[in-house]
């Protein structure tokens, strides 16, 4: 049974998000308080947060940077901002989906099915053997045990993240538009927009470029995209 921790201070919103999972099957725990949300999603088993930004004692954002360090699982942010520079912040601060309030309740269960789902084919894969690692631009990336390591150095990647990297290092130095990497990585059914690709590709760059600021590994194809370049 998978564990979903309720970040939320309002107490009517809270409820309902726990009755409407808690009859899908979920287990859930609600906290009210940020400080003390981050430190039970520090040391809990969650299997993934809904997270309201503006929680007393440590906002959404502050949380979600402080988590990112430390565990991979999905994040889904829940707020009545719904400006996009809101949206684009709390998904740089490593945040994997954004939703509204208000919202509808069968939304947030079918948005928080799919997150578990995806999460639990990123990280445990087909069955048979560990797959082969793709060593590209200086990387290897091991695909079924989800690490990525830079010489010696382990790099920790978000799933999403991690996906993104995985596709550019299997297919090196070929050019992908935004929207078709939003479409592959994110999927149809993902409510956002290629801009995720954006906040993305620079969270990575950040991890594994010597130079983020002057990428040489993956790089911007002004007009037409982001290709790996296996070379870098």
């Amino acid at each position: 049974m998978s564990k979903i921790l309720i970040a939320e201070d309002d107490q009517e919103i809270a409820m309902l998000e726990r009755d409407y999972l808690e009859i899908e099957g979920y287990e859930t725990e609600i906290i009210a308080d940020g400080l003390q949300a981050l430190h039970a999603a520090e040391n809990g088993k969650y299997d993934l947060i809904l997270l309201d930004l503006m929680l007393p004692g440590c906002t959404g954002y502050e949380i979600c940077r402080r988590l990112r360090e430390k565990i991979d699982i999905p994040i889904l942010m829940v707020t009545a901002r719904t400006e996009s520079v809101d949206k684009i912040r709390g998904l740089g601060m490593g945040a994997d989906d954004y939703i509204a309030k208000p919202f509808d309740p069968a939304e947030l269960v079918a948005r928080v099915k799919a997150h578990l789902a995806r999460y639990q084919r990123l990280t445990t894969g087909s069955s048979g053997e560990e797959s082969s690692a793709i060593e590209v631009g200086g990387l290897r990336i091991l695909p079924k045990s989800w690490k990525v390591y830079k010489g010696d150095r382990e790099i920790k990647m978000p799933n999403r993240e991690f996906a993104l990297l995985k596709f550019l290092a299997e297919n090196p130095n070929i050019v992908f538009s935004k929207e078709y990497l939003f479409e592959t990585i994110w999927g149809y059914d993902y409510v956002g927009d290629s801009a995720t690709v954006t906040v993305h590709i620079g969270r990575i760059r950040d991890k594994i470029e010597d130079d983020p600021a002057h990428p040489q590994l993956i790089e911007t194809i002004w007009g037409a995209g982001y290709r790996l370049n296996s070379n870098g």
